[in-house]
C-alpha cells in the first residue's frame, strides 16, 4: 500500500505524520511506542526516533524487527535503509553489556559482553580511557577479551558513562534487601470507603516488583530476583502515590521517599497512614521544619540540595545512605536535580522507583534518569485511563487575545525576552477570565499563572484568594481545604502548585501565563483537574494566549506532550463561546 501510509519517514530519523489521514489515531499510538513528538503544525506532526526512545521501547520488550515492521506498515514510501540500519544498531546495543556480581574479590563487579563481541568492549574501554571518569577512576581491570572487573562503588557511574557512549548496561547485580518493615494495606479508608489497588496500579506494581506475590527473602536479596529498578509513567490523578505504596508493601522494607515540595511530603504521609497499617511513629518528615528519620522517611529534593554557601557540601544528601533503605522512591522523577543524580550513582545497590506523569526533562537529562534510576518499566496512557473512567475527560482550549494598539506598540519596541513577558501579562486577558469564571460558576476553578504580580492584580480585581510562594504552609492548607469543601469557588495559584497538590474537586483550570515552552508544566497543570468528577466526568483546561506574539509559539511547544497523549487544543479567538462545537475554531 505504498503511497497511502499516514507517515513519511525521513533519512534523518524524522517521521512526519499526516493529521488528516484516516489512520492518524492508530499511527500516533504506534509511533508513541518508540519515537518522540517534536512539534505539531496543523498538517503534519513531527516525530524523532532517537537511541533513548528506542532503548525505552526495548526495555518494554520491543524488538528492532518489531519497530522496523511498524515503520514499514505506517510509511507512505519505502523506509530509508539508513533508518532501518540505525534502528537495528541502536536497539541492538541495548543489553549487549551486562553487570553481574564478581566471585573474584569482594567489592568488585564483572562487566561482560553478553553477545560475545569482544570488539565492543575493546572500543568502549578505549573511549572510557579518554573520559573524565576513566578507567582508573572507575577501578576497571581487564580480565579477558569479553570481561573486565570494576569497583562496586563505580556501578552507577559506569552505567551512566556507558549510556552516554551509546551502550546501556543491563544490571544483573541485584539489590540488598534493606531493613525489614512489615505492614499491609487497610481494607478501607478512615471514612469507611473500601480500598484496593486498581487493575492498572497492580500492573505497575508487578512491573516493578515482579508478579509472583510476596517476594521470598532469596528474591529480595542479592540474586536480583523479579524485582528491580525503573520508572513508571502515569497521568496526573492516576494514583502514582498508591503505586509507590504498592511497591513498598510488596518489598516489605524500610523506604526513603523523595518528592518535590513540603505539600507533597505531607500528602505522602497522609496516604501512608490512612491506607496502610504503618503507625504515625513509623513515618517521618525530613524537611526544613522537621528532621525525623524513621523506617519510612519522606523528604524533598530541595532539602537534600540545600546549602548556605556554594562552596560547602550538601550535608543533607547523607540521608540517601544514612539508613538501611531497601527502596528509594523518586516522586516527580523528571524534576530530579543534578546533585541527587550524582548521589544516586553511589546507591545502585538500593532499589529505585521513579514516578512521573512525563519523562520529559527541559534540561535534556532523560538519559541520566534511564541509566541511574532505571528504564521505563510501564507507561499508562492518559487517554486509556480517560476511556476507562479513572480520570476525567478534558476539553482543552487555547483562547487567543489580541493586544491593544497601545500595548502592541510597547511589545514591538521591547527586547525578545521582554516581549514574552509583556504578551503573557496582556491586561486584556482579564476580561476573558471574567467570562470563563461566569460560564463555569457552578464548578471549582483554578486560575494558574507564572507571574505573581499578574496573579495578584487579577485576584484583587476578581476578589478571590491567591496562593503564591509567599504564602505559609498553614495558609495554603487552609485555602486548599476551603477549596476542597466548596467554601471557595475560585482560587488563583502560582507555579508553586504545579506539582503534587491534591485538589480533587477542581473541574476547570484557566492558565493565564506559563514558563516559556515547558511541556512538563503544561502536563502537570492539566493534571490538576483530571481526578474523576461526578455528573459527566468532564473537565475544562483553558490556556489564554496573546495573539500574534512569542507567547503563541511557546504555547504550541508547551502543548506537545499532551498532544502526543491524544489531547486536542481547540484554538478560538477571544469572545467565542467555548471549546465545544465552535464553527470558527481550529485544532492545534
Amino acid at each position: 500500500m505504498k503511497g497511502q501510509g499516514a507517515c513519511i519517514v525521513q533519512n534523518d530519523h524524522i517521521v512526519l505524520l499526516e493529521t488528516a489521514h484516516p489512520e492518524f489515531g492508530r499511527a500516533r499510538e504506534l509511533l508513541g511506542e518508540f519515537a518522540e513528538l517534536v512539534k505539531t503544525p496543523s498538517a503534519f506532526h513531527t516525530y524523532r526516533i532517537s537511541p533513548l526512545s528506542l532503548w525505552n521501547a526495548a526495555a518494554l520488550g520491543e524488538t528492532p524487527e518489531g519497530v522496523i515492521g511498524k515503520l514499514r506498515e505506517l510509511s507512505r514510501w519505502p523506509v530509508p535503509g539508513k533508518v532501518e540500519e540505525d534502528v537495528a544498531l541502536w536497539m541492538g546495543r541495548y543489553g549487549q553489556l551486562a553487570l553481574k556480581s564478581s566471585m573474584r574479590e569482594e567489592g568488585q563487579l564483572e562487566l561482560y559482553v553478553q553477545t560475545g563481541n569482544e570488539e565492543v568492549l575493546e572500543r568502549l574501554l578505549q573511549k572510557l580511557s579518554l573520559q573524565k571518569n576513566g578507567m582508573e577512576q572507575l577501578g576497571i581491570v581487564r580480565a579477558d577479551e569479553q570481561t573486565v572487573y570494576v569497583k562496586s562503588a563505580s556501578r552507577g557511574l559506569l552505567k551512566q558513562e556507558l549510556t552516554r557512549l551509546g551502550y546501556p548496561v543491563i544490571d544483573e547485580v541485584g539489590y540488598r534487601a534493606g531493613a525489614p518493615l512489615a505492614f499491609e494495606f487497610r481494607p478501607a479508608l478512615p471514612d469507611g470507603t473500601p480500598f484496593g489497588l486498581r487493575s492498572y496500579q497492580q500492573v505497575c506494581v508487578d512491573a516493578f516488583a515482579g508478579a509472583l506475590g510476596a517476594l521470598a527473602d532469596a528474591d529480595r536479596a542479592d540474586s536480583g530476583g523479579p524485582a528491580g529498578s525503573g520508572v513508571q509513567v502515569l497521568p496526573c490523578g492516576a494514583g502514582k502515590t498508591v503505586i509507590g505504596l504498592g511497591a513498598m508493601q510488596r518489598l516489605q522494607c524500610e523506604t526513603l521517599i523523595l518528592t518535590s515540595s513540603i505539600t507533597s511530603v505531607r500528602q505522602w504521609i497522609q496516604e501512608l497512614t490512612s491506607k496502610t497499617t504503618l503507625s504515625p511513629e513509623q513515618v517521618g518528615e525530613y524537611s526544613g521544619e522537621k528532621k525525623e528519620v524513621r523506617p519510612v522517611t519522606v523528604s524533598t529534593y530541595q532539602i537534600l540540595t540545600h546549602r548556605t554557601r556554594k562552596e560547602e557540601g550538601f550535608r543533607h544528601l547523607s540521608l540517601l545512605n544514612g539508613r538501611d533503605w531497601g527502596l528509594i522512591i523518586y516522586d516527580e522523577v523528571h524534576l530530579l536535580p543534578a546533585p541527587v543524580f550524582r548521589a544516586t550513582a553511589d546507591i545502585q545497590a538500593t532499589r529505585r522507583l521513579g514516578l512521573t506523569a512525563t519523562l520529559v526533562r527541559e534540561d535534556g537529562c532523560e538519559q541520566d534518569v534511564f541509566s541511574l534510576i532505571g528504564p521505563k518499566q510501564k507507561e499508562i496512557l492518559w487517554k486509556d485511563l480517560e476511556h476507562q473512567g479513572w480520570i476525567a475527560e478534558a476539553a482543552c482550549c487555547e483562547i487567543r487575545v489580541p493586544l491593544s494598539d497601545e500595548y502592541r506598540r510597547l511589545y514591538d519596541q521591547a527586547g525578545s525576552r521582554s516581549q514574552f513577558r509583556l504578551a503573557s501579562e496582556n491586561p486584556d486577558k482579564l476580561q476573558v477570565v471574567r467570562q470563563l469564571v461566569k460560564r463555569h460558576q457552578e464548578q471549582q476553578i483554578l486560575i494558574i499563572g507564572q507571574y505573581v504580580d499578574q496573579l495578584a492584580k487579577l485576584a484583587s480585581e476578581l476578589q478571590i484568594p491567591l496562593i503564591s510562594g509567599a504564602a505559609s504552609q498553614e495558609q495554603r492548607s487552609v485555602l486548599y481545604e476551603a477549596f476542597r469543601t466548596g467554601a471557595i469557588h475560585v482560587l488563583a495559584v502560582s507555579k508553586v502548585v504545579n506539582f503534587a497538590v491534591d485538589l480533587p474537586d477542581a473541574a476547570v483550570a484557566i492558565q493565564i501565563s506559563g514558563s516559556f515552552g515547558s511541556r512538563q508544566e503544561e502536563a502537570q497543570r492539566l493534571g490538576r483537574i483530571l481526578r474523576p468528577k461526578t455528573g459527566g466526568n468532564r473537565a475544562y483546561f483553558y490556556s489564554i494566549v496573546s495573539d500574534r506574539t512569542k507567547e503563541e509559539a511557546f504555547a504550541g511547544k508547551r502543548q506537545l506532550f499532551l498532544v502526543e497523549q491524544g489531547y486536542h487544543y481547540t484554538v478560538v479567538p477571544a469572545g467565542s463561546s467555548g471549546p465545544d462545537l465552535l464553527p470558527e475554531s481550529k485544532e492545534a
